[in-house]
């Protein structure tokens, strides 16, 4: 007598021709094609990742550089990204610790995260330091110098992050070289937050109260973000409506990374070492 899997002209379970004549609710069969598509569809999953890794990779480039390019209001000159970046983008490692430019590690190449990773090249802050959330402070980071049209140096993209309700912000600040001290625009590239409340940071209404603002008075960091109408205060940014604790993260991760354990020493000495 022939098992249930037998074929019916009694053909080899080794051909192709057995597993074409198996019944297809047949369960041997079913999780032979089960297995087959399986391995199937990750061949050309891996196949995918691994043919567009360069491609993703250099479109993730290019949405960081878009979102530079737009703190520095840049957007509108002439030319292609890398055109633009060339002529108007300089970029330089920054010792945080000392505020001074660094040639120990290539900007351009600099993985800051995996330097998050390692404890030679970061510090794990403490509940009191760390009011932005991140338990790990870099030592050193990729600061972005904008040049005008003439060559002079005018202002200096400082990458920023924290927390705020849901997720960790990152964004980039750009402050003006002449004084270190004038905010000239700010940007969120990656949030998760509440959308219609604490997304708002992506609003250009909002994003368009930083320009002008100050950041220290008499040395001490003072640039806040608080309830209430502040056109006429030139330390403090409104909070987004209805979205308190997303302020709040906003407010201390600012105040985080242009205070003394962020860029205010690499801020406070530009204007005297870029002039």
């Amino acid at each position: 007598m022939s098992s249930g899997t037998d074929s019916p002209s009694g053909a080899s379970p080794f051909s192709l021709r057995y597993w074409r004549e198996m019944p297809n609710d047949c369960m041997p069969k079913i999780v032979l094609i089960s297995v087959s598509l399986c391995v199937v569809c990750s061949f050309f999953v891996a196949l995918s990742a691994i043919s567009l890794k360069d491609l993703q990779m250099q479109n993730k480039l290019d949405e960081k550089r878009m979102n530079i390019m737009q703190v520095a209001q840049l957007q509108d000159k002439e030319g292609s990204l890398d055109q633009i970046f060339s002529k108007y983008i300089e970029s330089r490692l920054v010792d945080i610790e000392n505020g001074t430019f660094s040639d120990r590690f290539d900007p351009e190449n600099f993985d800051v995260l995996a330097s998050r990773e390692d404890p030679g090249l970061s510090r794990t802050l403490t509940t009191a330091e760390d009011r932005a959330k991140i338990k790990v402070r870099e030592n050193f980071a990729v600061v972005y110098l904008v040049k005008n049209d003439a060559g002079e140096y005018s202002n200096v993209i400082i990458p920023i992050r924290g927390y705020g309700l849901w997720s960790t912000l990152y964004g980039f600040m750009a402050v003006s070289i002449a004084d270190g001290n004038t905010i000239n625009g700010l940007q969120f590239y990656d949030q998760a937050e509440t959308p219609g409340l604490g997304a708002e940071v992506d609003n250009p209404r909002w994003r368009g109260l930083w320009p002008g603002k100050k950041i220290y008075q008499d040395g001490t960091v003072k640039i806040s973000v608080k309830k209430g109408n502040h056109n006429g205060n030139a330390y403090a940014v409104d909070a987004l409506s209805g979205a308190s604790l997303t302020s709040n993260g906003v407010n201390n991760l600012v105040q985080f990374w242009t205070g003394p354990l962020g860029f205010q020493s690499l801020l406070q000495k530009l204007p005297q070492s870029l002039s």
